[in-house]
């Protein structure tokens, strides 16, 4: 069941992260998922480096470095999929 989850908190990252990004950004779903994972285990490790790993209530503070992680990880894989296999696809669509 954990994974499930991870996988549903990748997506809703994953999509904040797109929307929030200025411009289209022309990576797949799938990849923007696993953007959003990874995005959701960083951010789990900054907050505990921080030290707001556990708190009572709400973790907000966690959720806002997970987004954060996820914004930036979605940007960077978003430009190499356009550098790499992206220009590719779009030259042969063209």
């Amino acid at each position: 069941m954990g994974w499930l989850w991870a996988i549903i908190l990748g997506f809703v990252l994953g999509l904040i992260a797109k929307a929030v990004i200025p411009g289209k950004q022309h990576s797949p779903l799938w990849l923007t998922t696993i953007c959003g994972i990874l995005g959701a285990i960083v951010g789990n490790a900054v907050a505990r480096a921080v030290g707001v790993a556990e708190t009572k209530g709400i973790d907000w503070s966690r959720h806002i470095f997970q987004l954060v992680a996820a914004i930036i990880i979605v940007a960077a894989v978003d430009a190499l999929y356009m550098a790499t296999l992206g220009k590719r696809k779009h030259r042969a669509r063209v």
